[in-house]
């Protein structure tokens, strides 16, 4: 008995690791720094995840739909009547609002010779590794904006947004949906961080540094308005005492005058 729940444990934990293999990941933390950034996700390709449906001499592509987790349940589908791969863009389903739009699509990752991990050291061989084993969802600011823009459209994300993420094979000789990965777990941007409305001038929640700063400032306003004062005050009495000087001399120099006249005389 003990045995039996000892298989069936495994053999659970195993679905649940295949399951989780089924979906897109976020890329590794080590080569994917501050991964999400406010309206980039970046995920890791879909290394081996479709060697089952891959046949000999034929050729496929990797789409990759994108969509917002408060879209509905029944909008989630990715084919349309025929298996064929859905059109949507961003701004027919409002940034994934109303359903899943194509961001991408790209070759089918080679399983058997995977990019070499330790060549990210490597300041040449760097971009071309993290190109082959990672994909930036929202990395084209301009697309929507531009006119003769005629491909897959993959704009920015929204902030603090929560998104889901999808893996499809096609192959295109047929133009049909071969295989198909789960929806990713939920992963969510970025939000913007809020600045404060109002300053707070309560001095409670000053610094004791804005304290020290405002107590010298002040004392050096009260400084410089002392001084001019004192100027002010020193300018108006000097002009007094000069104004005083000249009527107490004016009366000796009128009779320093008349006296020569009396004696000629």
């Amino acid at each position: 008995m003990c045995n039996c729940c000892v298989v069936l444990v495994l053999c659970c934990l195993g679905l649940l690791s295949a399951d989780q293999s089924l979906k897109p990941q976020l890329g590794d933390p080590q080569l994917a720094t501050n991964n999400p950034t406010l309206t980039t996700v970046t995920l890791e390709k879909p290394f081996c995840m479709f060697d089952s449906s891959l046949y000999p001499n034929r050729s496929y592509t990797i789409y990759l739909y994108v969509m917002k987790e408060s879209a509905s349940a029944m909008s989630s589908l990715v084919t349309d009547d025929s298996n064929k791969p859905l059109g949507s863009t961003f701004q027919q389903t409002s940034g994934g609002q109303l359903g899943p739009y194509n961001a991408a699509f790209f070759d089918v990752p080679d399983c058997a010779v995977p990019p070499r991990l330790a060549d990210v050291g490597g300041m040449n061989k760097a971009p071309h590794v993290l190109k082959q084993y990672l994909f930036r969802v929202g990395d084209d600011g301009t697309c929507l904006y531009d006119p003769n823009f005629l491909g897959v459209c993959n704009p920015p994300l929204a902030p603090d947004t929560t998104y889901r993420f999808k893996y499809v094979l096609v192959d295109n000789s047929e133009g049909m949906v071969k295989d198909q990965t789960l929806w990713s777990d939920p992963i969510k941007t970025r939000r913007v961080s809020k600045l404060p409305m109002k300053i707070d001038t309560w001095p409670g929640r000053r610094s004791g540094g804005m304290i020290v700063i405002t107590s010298i400032l002040s004392v050096l306003v009260f400084l410089l308005l002392t001084g001019f004062l004192a100027s002010v005050f020193f300018a108006v009495m000097r002009s007094e005492d000069a104004s005083a000087e000249t009527k107490g001399t004016s009366p000796t120099v009128q009779q320093s005058e008349s006296r020569p006249q009396l004696s000629s005389e």
